[in-house]
């Protein structure tokens, strides 16, 4: 990943995150430098870089958090080590998992400082002169603010209504709608003034920042569901717009880096990758070999994916994601004819045919079926598509998966939220 700009002040580069959930306040001791920075296309660049950095990378980033939260609740993760005691207690689930969990606490933490940080951003940016630079710096920041923000919205029942002292909160549905609003805010921004050249050399350069917008907003239209919406959005997505976030031999795969490479965190769960009856793969499907390799240690499977190397690249989403949404969308209108036509485009898919290899390559499915038994096939095949991404736990809730498949449903608040808040709402009994 490009290291463009040092970001020199406390207000973005703090992830002492001791301090980072809390007040949610984030106060910058150096104002003056802080006010230099927000002033200058160049200070919040360097802001905006370093949200994906935030996001992307490390055992601290929200993305290697929720893939692992979520991994341990839903069955998809074997726990390599119980002496991982953040992790065993996401692997036992229920009442072990509790305020003081680590790996929750980042996802909020971190969720809660890259919303502090983008807000700074795209405020300072509209007054910029050079609109163009300013309108590519409000939506590629605008991408990490609705990720933010909807992570915090698929893990807890509740989310932060803004940031600062005693904060109100607001649902998880109102979270959703939220990042959709922030997609939308910079989607009208570049829609009035197109990113410059300039912007787009400053930045990351495998981001398509228009293309992940919609992508994005698809997904959480759907969360909310909002059918409509996440059908006319995901058709807006260009099948040929893809987005990773990229990695190099100073910023690691967080992945291979502190899973895949030590075995001594979580593997696949098995070969079903954690599924059970109708929803097991089929034998011939080839995305489990895409997703699993033989290892040596018991059980003998391992990551792989895309966590199979120190510099690999990992999707911001994936191709069939956005045909999954058009199938569900389609589904629960319903359309089942588009449905099934939908479905098919990936259970068909081919490893060669997908930009990052990921097919399942599998006969077409043909006859007819029910409203519910189209949605049971699209949850199947969601979780092998998408597996260790960080969004089953939210499939499981939305096809209405009894709780008996997973080890929690919503998340417990954590201590550094509640014991400085006291609008922090009571933890859910699961």
């Amino acid at each position: 990943m490009k290291k463009l700009y040092i970001y020199k002040i406390t207000l973005v580069a703090s992830l002492i995150l001791a301090s980072t959930s809390c007040k949610k306040e984030y106060k910058d001791p150096n104002a003056a430098l802080a006010t230099d920075v927000l002033n200058s296309s160049r200070g919040l660049t360097g802001i905006a870089v370093g949200l994906q950095k935030l996001y992307s990378s490390s055992r601290t980033g929200v993305y290697f958090n929720s893939v692992e939260a979520n991994g341990f609740v839903t069955n998809e993760l074997l726990l390599s080590n119980a002496g991982n005691i953040p992790e065993l207690q996401l692997f036992t689930g229920g009442n072990s998992v509790d305020g003081t969990n680590t790996v929750l606490g980042n996802i909020w933490s971190v969720s809660n400082k890259i919303i502090f940080d983008a807000d700074n951003v795209i405020t300072n940016a509209a007054n910029l002169a050079d609109k163009n630079y300013a309108a590519g710096l409000i939506a590629y920041t605008s991408v990490f603010k609705a990720l933010a923000i909807g992570n915090l919205s698929q893990y807890w029942e509740k989310i932060p209504a803004g940031i600062g002292h005693n904060v109100g909160f607001v649902t998880r549905l109102e979270g959703f709608n939220k990042a959709i609003s922030v997609i939308d805010n910079a989607l009208a921004v570049i829609a009035a003034s197109q990113p410059s050249v300039s912007f787009k050399a400053s930045v990351p350069k495998n981001l398509n920042v228009k293309n992940t917008l919609l992508a994005l907003k698809a997904r959480y239209a759907l969360f909310a569901g909002n059918y409509p919406l996440a059908l006319a959005t995901a058709d807006l997505v260009d099948p040929a717009g893809y987005s990773t976030f990229d990695f190099d031999t100073n910023t690691f795969n967080p992945i291979y880096d502190i899973a895949t490479s030590t075995n001594n965190v979580f593997q696949p769960s098995n070969i079903a990758l954690g599924q059970t009856g109708a929803f097991v793969p089929d034998a011939a499907d080839q995305r489990v070999s895409f997703y699993t390799q033989p290892i040596a240690l018991a059980p003998f499977l391992g990551i792989k994916g895309f966590g199979s190397a120190l510099t690999q690249s990992i999707p911001v989403f994936l191709p069939g994601e956005i045909t999954l949404i058009k199938a569900e969308a389609y589904a629960r209108q319903p359309d089942l004819t588009n449905a099934l036509i939908e479905l098919n485009k990936v259970v068909t898919k081919t490893p060669s045919s997908d930009h990052f290899g990921v097919g399942a390559a599998l006969p077409q499915l043909t006859g007819t079926y029910t409203q519910a038994q189209l949605l049971d096939l699209i949850y199947k095949h969601r979780c092998i598509e998408l597996y260790m991404s960080g969004l089953k736990i939210e499939d499981m809730r939305r096809f209405g998966r009894p709780n008996s498949e997973r080890k929690r449903n919503f998340f417990p608040y954590p201590f550094t939220e509640r014991d400085n808040n006291p609008n922090t709402p009571s933890d859910p009994a699961f």
